[in-house]
């Protein structure tokens, strides 16, 4: 029942609710990124939602696209200046995706959204991921995020889709929030760097 019904009812009131009371914060933040960091203000990319099916993803701007001297972006690392780093310790920049959650693209709680072209790179097991909506947070933000590898964050992602209920995201919600206040588990600048999973996966079938 709460799977089915409940969790996207709640996700719906939830998010509309949030919108409202935190848009002036999402004005302000969407004026000083358009100050510091220029347009588009938001960033978005298609990332697979429910059942594999390819949505656009909305956060806001943190990188500049500062070139070197033949027009090539600058590595990730470079371009994340410290607005950009401010914006992900205090998660600001996801709160666009409230939206993405109004709309149906994604849920409160569930497995991270990531890459499109990851999808080939996941286990038969690892796919029961993409049997639900995406979350804004998840099982694995809550235990560790960045700092866990791929197999074990993947692997939490499992367990939470066996075991959705209401109790398991009301705590995964309120250990989220407690953790942004701490600013905990936050990727660093250093933390950019964590080879993705495609290449990780690639590199284990050649070993």
């Amino acid at each position: 029942m709460y799977r089915k019904y409940i969790k996207r009812f709640l996700d719906i009131v939830l998010s509309g609710i949030a919108i409202l009371i935190l848009s002036p914060i999402m004005l302000i933040t969407a004026f000083l990124v358009r100050v510091k960091l220029g347009r588009p203000i938001i960033f978005t990319q298609d990332r697979p939602g429910k059942n594999e099916k390819i949505f656009r993803l909305y956060k806001f701007r943190t990188m500049s696209d500062e070139r070197d001297e033949k027009g090539k972006l600058l590595p990730d690392q470079q371009r994340l200046l410290r607005f950009g780093r401010i914006l992900r310790s205090t998660s600001l920049d996801e709160l666009p995706e409230l939206v993405n959650i109004f709309k149906g693209d994604m849920s409160i709680v569930g497995p991270r959204p990531l890459l499109v072209r990851y999808l080939p790179y996941y286990k038969p097991e690892e796919k029961i991921r993409h049997s639900v909506r995406p979350g804004l947070t998840g099982l694995a933000q809550v235990n560790g995020r960045n700092n866990l590898d791929w197999d074990s964050r993947i692997g939490l992602d499992v367990e939470y889709v066996k075991r959705i209920s209401l109790a398991e995201d009301l705590r995964i919600i309120v250990e989220t929030v407690l953790k942004v206040i701490k600013r905990s588990d936050i990727a660093s600048g250093d933390q950019l760097a964590i080879r993705d999973l495609d290449i990780e996966r690639k590199n284990q079938l050649e070993d």
